[in-house]
């Protein structure tokens, strides 16, 4: 069955049929989906989902984007969620130099106390990093080591692909990988050990051919693994059995 390793069905686009769509999952071959938050008011949604359905994790974290309503209280809050059942990662965190919206050093600082907080209660984490590899890598490096997790919607360079994989952790590959201009992912693809990829929409964003610029959802993963699977020379069931185990060990829900 496919593992969604990174969704939002939260979001306000799946207001009008979430329930129906999520409901449909099993049938269009969908096994497990986390869903990841990106600030406090979607972390509590986010446990709300995996409580409601079976199928469903929850990753609590705050993305770069909205560092600025972090504080000790609101941390300590986070950690809460944190320690929920079916939590089962720190995340969205990282850094975002495209946006800019949050000085860089508040979102380094808060990036740095996240992984500590998954440190200390031994979750992996999501990482979102986005014009920002070099500033990235260097914290993962010092503070992030022996963690674990998945760098979310990769597009850095298979070089670095590879370094994130020598530090223990896993590539996220969505429908990006199935665009013409996507050409470094497909690179990295082919670069990276299938036991090192996972699969993630980050619906309802970033939708694969044939549905590029509609919302998306888990069940339009199959054309990435598709790709992955053409990519790599193998068969599509090899790519979603082998993404499944991937995400599983990475989530640690074996």
């Amino acid at each position: 069955m496919i593992f969604d390793t990174h969704a939002h069905y939260d979001d306000t686009q799946f207001d009008c049929d979430r329930d129906v769509l999520l409901s449909s999952m099993g049938s269009l071959g969908v096994g497990a989906i986390v869903n990841v938050a990106s600030s406090l008011n979607s972390c509590q949604r986010a446990v709300k989902l995996a409580r409601k359905y079976p199928f469903i994790y929850a990753a609590v974290g705050i993305h770069p984007d909205e560092t600025g309503a972090l504080n000790e209280e609101t941390f300590a809050e986070l950690k809460s969620w944190c320690r929920e059942d079916k939590v089962v990662a720190v995340g969205e965190i990282g850094l975002d130099y495209y946006w800019d919206i949050q000085p860089r050093e508040m979102q380094k600082e808060w990036f740095i106390r996240q992984l500590g907080l998954a440190r200390e209660l031994n979750l992996p984490v999501n990482i979102h990093s986005r014009d920002a590899s070099e500033d990235t890598f260097h914290i993962m490096k010092e503070h992030a080591n022996g963690l674990g997790g998945i760098i979310h919607c990769f597009s850095g360079s298979k070089e670095l692909a590879e370094e994130y994989v020598k530090l223990g952790f896993y590539i996220g590959v969505g429908g990006v990988v199935t665009f013409k201009n996507g050409k470094k992912l497909k690179q990295v693809v082919k670069a990276v050990p299938l036991e090192k990829i996972v699969l993630e929409t980050d619906c309802p964003y970033l939708a694969p051919e044939p549905y590029r610029g509609k919302r998306n959802h888990s069940g339009y993963i199959k054309y990435v693994a598709e790709e992955i699977a053409r990519l790599k020379g193998l068969t599509y069931e090899e790519v979603v059995a082998q993404t499944e185990i991937n995400a599983k060990e990475v989530y640690r829900l074996n």
